[in-house]
């Protein structure tokens, strides 16, 4: 004979039964209610909610935007520039290793239009300039010796100095390379009747006779080079801005958006043009050129539909006198009869041009497809709930719509030390009373069946009833179970629509 199991006690049943009525409950499936109300305005609203909606993102999300593809942005790029041309001024040829700075050819590079030439410049004493702030005088005493001034012209001892005449290091230019350090003594200006202080620097200083070269009658024929390649390393695709590649393709070739848009080389006159700037302006002044190139691909696409695009605009402020206009300046250094250092200091004017390169790639993915679909799917849902908010905000029935979207349960309040018994009835595992409308019905054998109560308690009976109890029948069971475990039985109001909308007639705080 088998030995009896030992039974469990009672904590450790009712864990049991709680743990296998979650595992049921877990299998539920709940769907919401619907509730249709037939009206035209506001159906009509609706649809358009959707409509607008589904709009965007059909149109602007998925076409415009290409929400559906995965992208990188900011390609890694190279650049090479190359200016070609000669020019000339009043008395002199230049060709590209002297108006063309840096030489090397980068992505920015300046060329010259303008040049102000300071010749023969020496190391000695000599008047102050009269753009130096505080450096006119009448008399010595107005001139103190010693006296430094940084933004004044500067002496540097041969050995000292950079190839500029500026010291480089700053730490010894004060000591070892003063900035315009005065001597005491107010002499004569270059020209008219004005006296500035003497200052130790290379004389005679920058405008006291400073020569203007201009450079800019042929330099709108200058061409340009710009040789430019990208790569996206995200989905391993390069690509050039020049596609034939026959040897001599670029001697012969000028770029033109529509028939020639692979050919790289512009006329500065072009760049300046497509900026909106007038040339014999710019190059007196000197600014700043930016030429862009776009490099937005659809790598979905062909690789032949993947075109670089310029465009071209000034980037300096054109209307802002302080900031306006570029120069730079340079000086070239040689000796006279092999002693004495002279150099001749050039302030150059021209234009500076600066290539950018922006970009962005896209190819179709899995993953941004899907979500930008439930991100569309799930807006769709505003619709429902701004008609929401009008029927039951503005609507003429809105106490009705209120009672028939919403439905109120009222649990009655229990004494905490009897929540056991309480859970264990909801999840039909304590035996409830038999039912009154099977009780003139006979009792029919056990069949295995359990009814259910609810949408998740089962009731554990023996005798299934033949025709189904009502919602307050199976209510009533609960709370005469609840009563017999508990000693007592508080009274139960009657549901009603005046009391459901007595204390909130639109049913808004349920929402």
């Amino acid at each position: 004979m088998a030995a009896a199991q030992p039974r469990l006690s009672a904590g450790a049943a009712m864990v049991r039964r709680l743990a296998r009525g979650c595992w049921s409950a877990f299998w539920d499936y709940e769907t919401p209610k619907v509730i249709v109300v037939r009206n035209r305005r506001l159906g009509f609203v609706h649809r358009t909610v959707q409509l607008l909606i589904l709009l965007y993102f059909v149109w602007y999300v998925f076409i415009v935007q290409k929400s559906y593809q995965d992208s990188e942005t900011g390609p890694e790029s190279s650049i090479i520039t190359k200016v070609k041309g000669i020019t000339m001024s009043e008395n002199k040829v230049w060709d590209v290793e002297e108006y063309v700075k840096p030489p090397e050819g980068g992505s920015v590079v300046s060329i010259i239009t303008r040049i102000e030439v300071t010749p023969s410049q020496t190391l000695g004493k000599c008047p102050e300039s009269m753009r130096v702030q505080s450096s006119s005088c009448h008399s010595d005493d107005d001139c103190v010796a010693g006296q430094l001034d940084m933004q004044g012209n500067g002496q540097c001892p041969p050995g000292t100095a950079g190839e500029d005449g500026v010291s480089t290091d700053l730490s010894r230019l004060t000591s070892v390379c003063p900035a315009g350090i005065r001597t005491g003594h107010c002499v004569p200006y270059y020209h008219g009747d004005s006296k500035t202080c003497e200052v130790s620097a290379w004389c005679p200083v920058e405008d006291g006779t400073s020569d203007n070269h201009f450079l800019g009658k042929m330099a709108p024929n200058f061409t340009i080079l710009i040789k430019n390649s990208i790569h996206y390393p995200k989905f391993k695709f390069s690509k050039g801005n020049i596609a034939s590649q026959k040897r001599d393709y670029l001697k012969h070739c000028t770029f033109d958006q529509d028939s020639d848009p692979y050919c790289p080389i512009f006329r500065l006159g072009f760049i300046v043009e497509q900026a909106g700037e007038n040339f014999t302006e710019l190059a007196h002044k000197g600014g700043v050129i930016g030429v862009i190139i776009n490099w937005n691909c659809d790598l979905d696409l062909s690789e032949s539909e993947c075109n670089p695009k310029y465009s071209f605009r000034r980037l300096d402020p054109k209307y802002d006198p302080a900031s306006s206009g570029y120069n730079f300046r340079f000086a070239k250094y040689y000796k006279i009869n092999g002693t004495t250092t002279t150099r001749t200091l050039i302030k150059a004017y021209g234009i500076r041009i600066d290539v950018i390169v922006h970009g962005q790639a896209g190819k179709f993915s899995l993953i941004p497809t899907i979500i930008n679909l439930a991100t569309a799917l799930t807006s769709i849902g505003v619709g429902s709930f701004l008609c929401d908010w009008i029927l039951l905000t503005f609507m003429n029935k809105d106490k009705l719509y209120s009672h028939k979207k919403f439905d109120k349960v009222r649990t009655p309040r229990r004494p905490s030390s009897r929540w056991p018994v309480t859970l264990a009835l909801v999840l039909g595992q304590a035996p409830p009373p038999r039912s009154p409308c099977s009780q003139d019905q006979p009792a029919s054998p056990p069949s295995g069946g359990r009814p259910t109560l609810g949408e998740g308690a089962e009731l554990p009976l023996a005798d299934q009833p033949p025709r189904p109890c009502s919602i307050s029948a199976l209510t009533e069971q609960v709370v005469d179970t609840l009563d017999q475990h508990m000693g007592q039985r508080p009274p139960v109001p009657e549901p009603s629509q005046q009391d459901s909308t007595s204390t909130d007639p639109k049913g808004l705080a349920q929402l």
